[in-house]
């Protein structure tokens, strides 16, 4: 009976998800445009940009890797609460700067920004194989996390195998037709579910289990201390410089991750990109909470290890709730898997459609691309054979990940260990690139190969932290020093386009109805 009435509110919200993608581009029509496809049309306000980019930054590993974190080594998790604040503020700057650019030269991700940037749509085609190589094994680890969540809710009535399929075939479906605002739409779902359950689950499991929290935290000190300082237990040398410089790096990397680029190109205008980046960090106050109930797990559930231990918080939900509730906490950590999954679906669609299958269309490897829908009807045609292609793509990176999760799956988790130390090395390529006009093309691509392979080896031959420090710092810094060597030794740049063409300016694109250099007029807050 638990397992009947679980698995029913389970599969009620999945077609409610995937109604819900439906629901999101009903009357808009099927000739949208990649534009219209990506990046919701550039059109989504406040509300939708907050609950997007928070869909992408609480997934499944927020209930199920913070908590085993917690479990198993403490003080450490606490680095994402860290990197992800960080993160925010930069992304005050950076993301207004990034949706400038690309709305001012119609471009659609990195892929395009680096191509338009360097004049190179080879090198966007590079750029969208790095980056696919990155954001795979996220998919991959999406299905897997929702799987496991899926057949624990559902008392073992549905097989990891099935849960996985149930997670490919519901993402796939409803951003394949729905696109960034189908994600958008369902992530208003999710995070309604989500601030519900984790603030019931903040006060019932202390309450429950300790008798309130002054029992639980003093029971932690008593008999748990060395959760509570850096490194933590058994973590393998995280310690404070590894905090330290695990925080720089991600913060660094999660603006200009593929994903978040996807939500700032989302926007209908800068300003929503500035409010966002103040309310982003009081979503973080939720992470605290399967942190905290992980260690609480410690006590409940001893003995997890391993893979094991990220059921933590589920082992303690399933023992002491009513299969209803049980049901609709599962829901809310599916929905955790699905929107961050259908981003990075969408993504390396986008990325593929537009920069490397795109390109044989005429379409200059992105950096010119489709105008949106408002151009002539060639370009129209172009941006419609790039979004077929970029569905398509959809479809196979998502069938990809979900067969390497049933016959390797720890193909794809070797290769999760570089996501973002990897990503970070294309941090000078785009950001550097975009206000210092001297960084050449030559420049820029020694300094990613030489940061790449270094983290590569480092991470690989299980050298990470290095010093103590992350790895990806390590890269990052030889990437920095290659990129700049080469420009002031190598020869100069001969791109002869004015600085309003190659750089992201801070008068790029101006606020409503001011005139941009060269005479060009700012958007409207509608457009």
């Amino acid at each position: 009976m638990n397992a009947a009435v679980a698995t029913a509110v389970f599969g009620a919200f999945m077609v409610l998800t995937v109604v819900l993608g439906l629901l999101a581009v009903r009357g808009r029509g099927s000739g949208g445009g990649l534009a219209e496809w990506s990046v919701g049309g550039r059109s989504l306000g406040t509300v939708f940009i907050w609950v997007l980019m928070a869909g992408e930054s609480y997934t499944s590993f927020s209930y199920l890797g913070a908590a085993g974190w917690g479990y198993r080594f403490g003080a450490p998790v606490l680095y994402v609460l860290a990197y992800m604040s960080c993160g925010y503020a930069l992304g005050y700057v950076v993301g207004p700067m990034l949706w400038s650019y690309a709305r001012r030269h119609q471009l659609v991700g990195i892929t395009d920004m680096v191509a338009h940037r360097y004049r190179a749509p080879w090198l966007g085609a590079v750029v969208a194989l790095l980056a696919t190589v990155c954001l795979l094994p996220y998919i991959q680890l999406q299905i897997t996390g929702m799987g496991v969540v899926v057949s624990t809710i559902s008392y073992g009535a549905i097989s990891l195998n099935w849960a996985y399929f149930i997670a490919f075939a519901v993402t796939t479906g409803f951003v394949v037709i729905s696109g960034l605002r189908g994600s958008a739409w369902v992530s208003v779902l999710k995070d309604v579910l989500v601030i519900a359950t984790l603030g019931f689950l903040a006060v019932y499991v202390p309450l429950h289990y300790f008798d309130g929290y002054g029992p639980f935290l003093h029971r932690i000190v008593a008999e748990r201390p060395q959760w509570l300082t850096f490194p933590g237990h058994a973590s393998g040398g995280l310690g404070p410089v590894w905090f330290v410089t695990t925080t720089v790096v991600n913060s660094l990397t999660v603006v200009i991750f593929p994903t978040t680029v996807a939500g700032y190109l989302g926007a209908r205008n800068a300003e929503v990109l500035r409010r966002n980046a103040l309310y982003l960090p009081f979503y973080n106050v939720l992470l605290f909470v399967p942190m905290l109930l992980g260690t609480a797990a410690l006590f409940v559930v001893p003995g997890l290890v391993g893979a094991g231990s990220d059921l933590a918080l589920f082992r303690m939900v399933v023992d002491s709730l009513p299969a209803w509730a049980v049901g609709l906490i599962g829901v809310a950590a599916a929905l955790s898997s699905i929107v961050p999954m259908a981003v990075f679906m969408l993504v390396i669609g986008t990325m593929w459609g537009r920069s490397v299958l795109g390109a044989r269309s005429g379409a200059g490897g992105g950096a010119a691309g489709e105008a949106s829908g408002d151009g002539d009807g060639g370009r129209r045609t172009v941006g419609g054979r790039q979004k077929l292609w970029s569905q398509l793509v959809v479809v196979g990176a998502g069938a990809l990940a979900l067969a390497l999760t049933y016959t390797a799956p720890d193909t794809l988790v070797r290769l999760s260990l570089i996501s973002y130390e990897g990503m970070a090395q294309l941090v000078p390529m785009l950001l550097l690139g975009l206000v210092w006009r001297r960084l050449t093309l030559r420049a820029a691509v020694s300094g990613l190969v030489a940061g790449f392979a270094l983290v590569c080896v480092l991470v690989f031959g299980g050298h990470d932290p290095v010093w103590g420090m992350n790895a990806g710092l390590v890269g990052l810094a030889v990437n920095v020093a290659v990129a700049l060597g080469v420009t002031w030794l190598g020869p100069r740049d001969t791109d002869d386009r004015p600085d309003a063409e190659v750089l992201a300016l801070d008068d790029e694109f101006p606020r409503d109805g001011a005139v941009a250099p060269g005479g060009a007029v700012g958007p409207t807050a509608s457009s």
